[in-house]
């Protein structure tokens, strides 16, 4: 049972984000995602490409 005190003491002392902040993160995280993606969808290509080439030598 202490240890449910302990965190409730813990999650009580956390500072958490504004709403705004949270909506600030969370653009940025899955802006990050979407940039990620089509650089990754990007480099596949290229490598198919590459690939493909290098085969029908």
């Amino acid at each position: 049972m202490q240890f449910i005190k302990d965190v409730w003491h813990e999650m009580r002392l956390t500072t958490w984000p504004s709403g705004g902040e949270l909506m600030r993160y969370t653009g940025i995280v899955l802006s990050t995602i979407v940039l990620v993606a089509i650089f990754l969808g990007i480099v596949d290509s290229l490598a198919q490409w590459a690939f493909a080439w290098f085969i029908n030598l």
